[in-house]
């Protein structure tokens, strides 16, 4: 593939889960790579998403866990405590490592990294600015990866930064202090992991949603399910909610809530914005060189290449699913499609969607709401983790399988998880719609005992009212 006048085969812009991973596969079949990465490596899912705040959930975990050792016959003399430094400290330590993986990665593969803010000037050529000087560089084809950025909600009086106390999910990741008092705007996966995080700190937390439930992108019962038990914990939950107004005081903020048709007043000392994010494509000139935008993102067909032949695009730039493991995912198709001149088509039908709260909430396929939508005649199954006998042992009793499927076939359209290691858990259903199984395969599939996924057998029982434990 090499040409004399190119730089490179290929030139990946953002070395987030997507890029760092495009840029890989392309090495290893053969292209030359640069890679070109306005920040860290890694990306938001590294140095601000998936990774920090997972190292932050499973302290608070561990506190919890520790909390109530006494269910287990287990004496915890004293008082458990968290040393928030230590906690912190191990966070960006971890964060760090996997970091320093990614470097080692471009090493071992021979991908060239590059530092600065890439912006086109043609289909094969870009500038790269770093620290005020400008480079040019040339390949023969492109991979877009540069990832998502927060929305800022335009709610009067919603302005100012982490010291004056209104944190996005970056500043809540790299939290200076434990706050006394928070109110979180959204109640999706952002607002509700990190509802989860800081009321498992102390803080005195409230989620507000617009929406009737909580994280309402995923099936209904489970929305519903989260919001009860996240308010067992300590959580307070206005959904069906709006923040109409901030107001700073001395103390924090001054936020305005109506709920219900009514509008009432309390004061935080830190709001969180947790609305989502949108896909980044500001100042890179791509319009300019004939890439086509949606309202979303990056427009890519099914082999996610952009309007313009030799620019791919691939995760949250192209907006239409933002999860890691799908930037990663296309990553790889972009890449096979560039280097072999194929064209695979990225294929979405089994995508899982996990939140780390706890108890765990995972989910793959269609909700029922959305096979009803689509016309399917619609079976459902459902078995709660309570009775099984591997829950009692660990104390993790909480939350239920889900499973929607079709009548005529029988195959599996949906399953649906919130309990502990849901996360986990979820592989088995991937597997199945990925596969087209139907329920009769499902239910004919040995499960060990005793084990969490005994659950799933029982739900895929369920569908036809055949469940034996329930």
């Amino acid at each position: 593939m090499a040409q004399d006048n190119f730089d490179a085969d290929v030139i990946v812009i953002g070395a987030g889960p997507g890029g760092y991973v495009a840029a890989i596969r392309a090495a290893q079949l053969g292209a030359s790579v640069t890679v070109v990465e306005k920040e860290f490596l890694g990306g938001t899912c590294l140095n601000w998403g998936c990774i920090p705040s997972k190292a932050m959930i499973a302290g608070v975990h561990a506190l919890d866990f520790v909390k109530h050792a006494d269910g287990f016959g287990v004496v915890v003399k004293g008082d458990v405590s968290l040393d928030f430094e230590k906690y912190s400290a191990r966070r960006d330590k971890i964060v760090a490592v996997q970091r320093g993986g990614v470097a080692t990665l471009f090493k071992k593969n021979k991908v060239n990294h590059v530092e600065g803010f890439a912006k086109f000037v043609d289909a094969n050529t870009i500038e790269v600015e770093k620290d005020g000087k400008t480079t040019k560089l040339r390949a023969k084809n492109y991979i877009l990866a540069s990832g998502s950025t927060i929305i800022v909600p335009p709610i009067p009086g919603l302005k100012g930064g982490r010291d004056e106390g209104i944190w996005t999910s970056d500043d809540a990741v790299t939290a200076p202090f434990i706050p006394k008092k928070m109110l979180i705007i959204g109640g999706g996966v952002i607002g509700v992991e990190f509802g989860y995080v800081f009321n498992g700190l102390g803080t005195e937390v409230t989620i507000v949603e617009m929406l009737p439930r909580l994280i309402p992108m995923m099936d209904e019962d489970l929305g519903n399910e989260l919001g009860k038990l996240m308010a067992r914990k300590g959580c307070k939950i206005m959904t069906g909610s709006a923040v109409e107004k901030l107001e700073k005081t001395k103390k924090g903020w001054k936020v305005s809530v109506k709920s219900g048709g009514e509008t009432s007043a309390d004061e935080y000392d830190v709001v969180l914005v947790a609305v989502g994010r949108r896909s980044f494509t500001d100042n890179m000139n791509l319009e300019k060189i004939g890439v086509k935008l949606q309202r979303i993102g990056v427009e890519v067909d099914d082999t996610l290449r952009t309007s313009v032949p030799n620019i791919y695009a691939i995760g949250d730039v192209s907006g239409r699913i933002q999860l890691a493991h799908v930037a990663s995912y296309e990553g790889q198709v972009a890449a096979e499609n560039i280097v072999h001149g194929a064209n695979k088509k990225a294929d979405h039908k089994a995508v899982p969607n996990c939140i780390y709260t706890d108890p765990e909430v995972a989910s793959v396929g269609l909700t029922e709401g959305q096979a009803k939508e689509q016309g399917y005649d619609v079976s459902v199954g459902k078995f709660n983790f309570r009775p099984l006998g591997k829950a009692m042992a660990s104390l993790e009793q909480e939350g239920f399988v889900k499973v929607v499927s079709e009548k005529k076939y029988g195959e599996v359209l949906g399953v649906h998880v919130i309990g502990a290691h849901a996360t986990d858990l979820i592989a088995q259903a991937v597997v199945a719609i990925k596969l087209e199984a139907t329920i009769d395969v499902m239910v004919d599939t040995i499960h060990a005992h005793p084990t969490m996924t005994e659950a799933f057998l029982e739900a895929y029982e369920d569908t036809e009212g055949m469940a034996i434990h329930k």
